[in-house]
C-alpha cells in the first residue's frame, strides 16, 4: 500500500524566500552570515540553477552556500537524478536541503549535505549541517565548517555573480561614488571630533570662569 505523502503546506516560492533569509541571518541565529543571496539564478546557458544561494566574504568561513528547496518526498528523491549531483559536483561549499519540518530525513541526506526543517511558523530548524553547531558558539560553528565543506563550481558560481553584477549597473561607477562616500564620511568625523574638543574645552573654561569668580551653577 503506498503511503501518502504529507499535505504541502508550503509552495516553492515561499521556501526559497524563507532560504534566502535563513542565507543572511547570522551565525549566532544559526544561520551563514551570508553578505547577498539570490534565487533561482543561472549559474550558466545549461546545467545547476540552485534554489538559494548565498556568498559569504568576512576573513573567516567565507564561500558560497546552496540551499536546495524539497516540498515533498518526491522532489527529494527526484533530485538525486541531477547530473551535477550523480557525479558528486555542483555549486556551494555548503549544501542543505531545505522542507517542511519531517518530510526528509538527516539518514536519508547524501555526503555533505546538511538538512532544514521549516515548521508551520515559518521558522528554520537545522538538523544537520554546520548551522547545527552555531547555537553552540562559534568555536564549534567554525571547527564545523572545516568538517563539512566541499569543493563547489567556482566557475558556474563566477558566471552567476558576474551576471547579476551586470545586472545591477556599472560596477566601477558604483565603486567610484562609495568610494567618495567613505572620503566624506572621514572628513565628517574628523569635523565632529574637532567641535567636541572644542566644546569640551569651553566647558572646562567655563568651569574655571565659574569657581575663580564663585559663581554657582544655574
Amino acid at each position: 500500500m503506498k503511503v501518502a505523502e504529507p499535505k504541502k503546506i508550503f509552495c516553492h516560492a515561499e521556501l526559497c524566500m524563507i532560504a534566502l533569509k535563513w542565507l543572511k541571518r547570522a551565525n549566532s541565529a544559526g544561520g551563514h552570515g551570508c553578505h547577498i543571496a539570490l534565487s533561482e539564478c543561472r549559474s550558466g546557458w545549461d546545467g545547476e540553477i540552485p534554489d538559494a544561494i548565498g556568498f559569504r566574504a568576512a576573513g573567516l568561513h567565507d564561500g558560497s552556500v546552496v540551499v536546495e528547496v524539497k516540498t515533498s518526498r518526491a522532489d527529494f528523491i527526484a533530485d538525486r537524478k541531477k547530473p551535477h549531483r550523480q557525479r558528486g559536483e555542483g555549486m556551494g561549499n555548503w549544501r542543505y536541503f531545505m522542507c517542511p519540518e519531517g518530510v526528509i530525513q538527516a539518514n536519508e541526506l547524501p555526503d555533505g549535505w546538511g538538512l532544514l526543517w521549516v515548521n508551520s511558523r515559518r521558522h528554520v530548524k537545522p538538523i544537520s549541517g554546520p548551522a547545527a553547531y552555531a547555537k553552540a558558539g562559534y568555536t564549534a560553528f567554525f571547527e564545523q565548517t572545516a568538517i563539512w565543506r566541499q569543493l563547489s563550481d567556482q566557475c558556474r558560481e563566477q558566471w552567476l555573480l558576474v551576471k547579476i553584477l551586470h545586472r545591477v549597473g556599472d560596477p566601477n561607477e558604483l565603486n567610484v561614488k562609495l568610494k567618495s562616500a567613505y572620503t566624506e564620511r572621514h572628513k565628517l568625523a574628523e569635523k565632529c571630533n574637532k567641535q567636541n574638543t572644542e566644546i569640551e574645552s569651553l566647558k572646562r573654561e567655563l568651569r574655571l570662569f565659574q569657581r575663580n569668580h564663585n559663581i554657582s551653577k544655574p
